[in-house]
């Protein structure tokens, strides 16, 4: 099964049973004629064995799935529930200070809770709540930079205390409240550097994780790159306390990149913009050998249009590997940009393809 979003068998009675209650919810494709259908197609029942189900249209075309010309999966009727999670987002954007519940949403969308979480985080990205949490540091971003006080930029966005706001946005908003408002301000960031299959590479971390993860020819322009990024900051070596530590990011690192380790679990802490950090996370859940092209990364965020803008997200990423930009690629299948060069670009995918055969 390929993204199902519950289990096969019942899946597989709403197709048999040509459940039209479910038409938009998933869709199930025939591997051995290549055609995706909605759950009410009238065409004859294919055997069980090959049927693979999708929560998505993308999701069949990226399996090389082509619409069915007889229940035309990708008419107007199949984007009903599309619809329906956009304006849902839209409402949470214009006012992410209101406390809106899985179940007050579900009310308003006239779907289930459950079927709404799994549809809106198939569509968005994120679940309602990581959605609205993004709206409210965006707000609350949007108040420090207009010199509110602390506080009431807290309140203002929703958040309700300070605490809630180290405990839920730290990963986004990348500072606490006041560090962001300063610039950087009496933040300390460490760094170091080391040698890699790909060459210098130099990894400046906070106290909560890695925000800067980039390669380079010498350390000096690094360096600079670091402080360009974080202005106000105080840039600092890595102090012997935490060498044990980087060494051993370094080394996984270093696995990573020879092919050993394919998953990456190392400590971040990233900044962006509520579209930004949906891009990363999307890009953070591309299976290690696989790419996906701009539009097809647009496409399964909800953002249909916004390749250009995936694009960009992907130049501002500023830590290489942990949020891996390098599987993304031209629709044409041209690597496209990276801002560390083709040649590494070109050598991280090679590099995957070749362990994930292993």
């Amino acid at each position: 099964m390929s993204n199902a979003p519950v289990n096969d068998e019942e899946l597989w009675n709403a197709v048999q049973s040509r459940d039209a209650s479910r038409d938009g919810e998933f869709f199930y494709g025939v591997m051995t004629t290549g055609v995706y259908c909605r759950p009410s197609c009238n065409s004859r029942r294919p055997l069980r064995k090959n049927v693979r189900f999708f929560t998505t249209t993308e999701a069949a075309e990226r399996a090389g799935l082509r619409p069915c010309k007889r229940c035309r999966p990708t008419g107007a009727s199949a984007n009903v529930l599309n619809q329906v999670v956009h304006d849902l987002a839209r409402q949470i954007d214009a006012a992410p200070d209101s406390k809106l519940s899985l179940e007050q949403l579900a009310k308003r969308s006239g779907y289930s809770p459950f079927h709404l979480q799994r549809s809106f985080k198939a569509i968005m990205g994120s679940s309602p709540k990581e959605y609205q949490t993004a709206a409210r540091v965006r707000m609350l971003k949007k108040e420090l930079r207009n010199e509110a006080p602390v506080a009431d930029a807290i309140y203002q966005a929703g958040f309700g205390s300070g605490s809630r706001v180290y405990e839920k946005a730290d990963g986004q908003l990348g500072m606490t409240p006041s560090e962001y408002r300063s610039g950087g301000k009496g933040l300390t960031l460490s760094y170091a550097s080391g040698q890699t299959p790909l060459g210098l590479m130099m990894i400046g971390a906070t106290d909560r994780g890695i925000c800067f993860l980039q390669f380079g020819d010498d350390d000096a322009a690094l360096l600079d790159d670091l402080r360009l990024q974080f202005p106000a900051a105080k840039v600092q070596a890595m102090p012997d306390s935490s060498r044990n530590e980087f060494e051993s990011w370094i080394a996984a690192l270093n696995r990573h990149l020879r092919g050993l380790e394919p998953r990456l679990d190392l400590p971040l802490d990233v900044r962006g913009t509520a579209f930004q950090l949906i891009v990363w996370r999307y890009l953070q859940k591309v299976p290690y050998g696989e790419v996906r092209s701009y539009a097809e990364v647009a496409a399964a965020i909800g953002k249909p249009s916004a390749a250009r803008a995936v694009a960009r997200a992907c130049a501002t990423n500023s830590v290489a590997l942990l949020i891996p930009c390098h599987r993304v690629v031209r629709g044409t299948g041209e690597l496209g940009g990276y801002r560390w060069g083709m040649q590494r670009k070109r050598v991280l995918l090679d590099t995957e393809r070749a362990a994930s055969k292993r």
